[in-house]
């Protein structure tokens, strides 16, 4: 008999496993996730809905449950360990190291994460507390703690019979970590230079004493540039003390990278990295209503300003027609300012010293777009209804709101970061205030000035 090929990822694989679930075929489920890496994993079970997800685990076969859920969004990773209980999770949660655990602890948070705790033995659990005192996103939070440690004293042919005893190296590791005899960070032996070096030769000799070091407390922004600016695979974490902590490792940094790109493309409407696509309706619906709520009383800060006109619509309509593309004209050029003052806040470009320099740019790049659209949009609106003065106004109107938009675009995200607030998420709804509002004052104000 033939054997079967199973698909190994995408969406043929994806189906295959809904058909399965579907048809309470739990063995050819299994079958076809046993050689599955947890990521796919994880993203394969979020494509179903919430109260299938700890069944379809259960009847996997799949034993690393606690691994997987670091994997999952933070809801559905809630959801499924509350499914599971605490006994089963501890049990599970018995071959994470301390990072994963500490991770583990800070997706599930509240009762979950404190009886996860409560069964670990004592010298796990202070070493995980030790990491979850420090906040999340920093250096010793990524970290990985599997580093190989050699001596500076020691001779490469001493330091090859070590790693032919050890038999297997940690994943991605590309140097070995030089400490001297009370656990201080030296310097990096890298694996190339190991295994090129005279075996006479000592550590010493070899290492690279000047290796760039990470601090515990370093955020992942700084960690980001750090290994994308100097193509790093791997760097270690040493304390103040010089102690060495750890190690982070390029795909730790792709992950962030990943999760950031992830969080900026949904931020933009008000959602996060954790929104489960396939939640329960109620507390979808409630998550979004938030978001809509907060829209709903910008758009009728924006109606407020246009019911003040309602005299200058009713004597010219014209106005009414055209006053959506100087609001929409001020949003996408104030979007366009707002998008790249976030990366360079989040890339550390933006500094006080500098500050203003981008601001006056970005004025100027306003209005020389505002100078170059108002003509074009005044003479259309001028031609269209055969009146010149309304093509002014417009034209008026634009320049104004395209310089405004300019100017949000750089101070609201300065702003909302300085209050702790994200840009990212409530840049945009500030932004889109602002041009609706400076829009609709500027056309039905210079309308009513001078046209009526």
């Amino acid at each position: 008999m033939a054997a079967t090929e199973l698909p190994s990822s995408g969406e043929d694989w994806l189906q295959t496993l809904h058909e399965a679930a579907d048809a309470g075929d739990e063995a050819r489920f299994a079958r076809y996730v046993a050689d599955v890496a947890l990521p796919e994993l994880a993203r394969a079970l979020e494509t179903f809905p919430y109260d299938e997800r700890a069944h379809l685990l259960a009847n996997s076969g799949v034993t690393d449950s606690a691994r997987l859920l670091l994997y999952l969004n933070r809801d559905a990773a809630v959801h499924l360990a509350t499914e599971l209980g605490v006994p089963a999770l501890a049990e599970a949660a018995q071959d994470l190291n301390a990072s994963e655990l500490a991770e583990l602890t800070d997706v599930l948070d509240g009762e979950l994460a404190h009886g996860l705790l409560e069964r670990c033995d004592i010298v796990r659990r202070r070493e995980v507390e030790s990491l979850l005192a420090y906040d999340e996103g920093t250096a010793a939070r990524i970290m990985h703690r599997d580093v190989v440690t050699v001596r500076a004293d020691a001779a490469i042919a001493v330091v090859h019979r070590y790693l032919q005893r050890r038999q297997a190296l940690p994943a991605n590791t590309d140097q070995l970590m030089v400490i001297d005899r009370d656990g201080r960070f030296r310097g990096v032996l890298a694996v190339t230079d190991l295994f090129t070096a005279e075996p006479t030769a000592s550590v010493g000799d070899v290492m690279d004493a000047e290796a760039l070091i990470i601090e515990p407390e370093h955020d992942q922004h700084a960690i980001m540039r750090l290994f994308l600016d100097r193509d790093l695979l791997s760097a270690p974490v040493v304390a103040p003390d010089g102690n060495l902590l750890g190690r982070i490792i390029a795909s730790d940094v792709m992950d962030l990278v990943e999760d950031r790109a992830e969080h900026a493309m949904l931020a933009r409407d008000g959602l996060d990295e954790d929104t489960d696509l396939f939640a329960p309706l109620i507390a979808s619906a409630r998550k979004r209503a938030i978001w809509l709520g907060i829209n709903l009383g910008t758009a009728f800060l924006a109606a407020a300003v246009i019911g003040q006109f309602e005299a200058t619509l009713e004597a010219l309509v014209a106005l009414a027609v055209l006053m959506p593309v100087v609001a929409s004209m001020g949003g996408i050029a104030g979007s366009q300012t707002l998008s790249l003052a976030i990366r360079g806040l989040a890339q550390g470009q933006i500094l006080p010293t500098n500050r203003n320099w981008l601001l006056g740019k970005e004025v100027g790049i306003g209005a020389l777009n505002g100078v170059l659209w108002s003509l074009v949009v005044g003479g259309i609106a001028g031609l269209w209804y055969l009146n010149a003065g309304l093509g002014v106004v417009i034209g008026i109107a634009l320049i104004i709101n395209m310089i405004a938009a300019a100017i949000a675009g750089i101070i609201v995200p300065l702003v909302l970061g300085r209050f702790g607030f994200d840009p990212a998420i409530s840049g945009p709804v500030v932004l889109t205030t602002v041009t609706d509002v400076v829009g609709f004052l500027s056309f039905l104000g210079l309308a009513t000035l001078f046209l009526l």
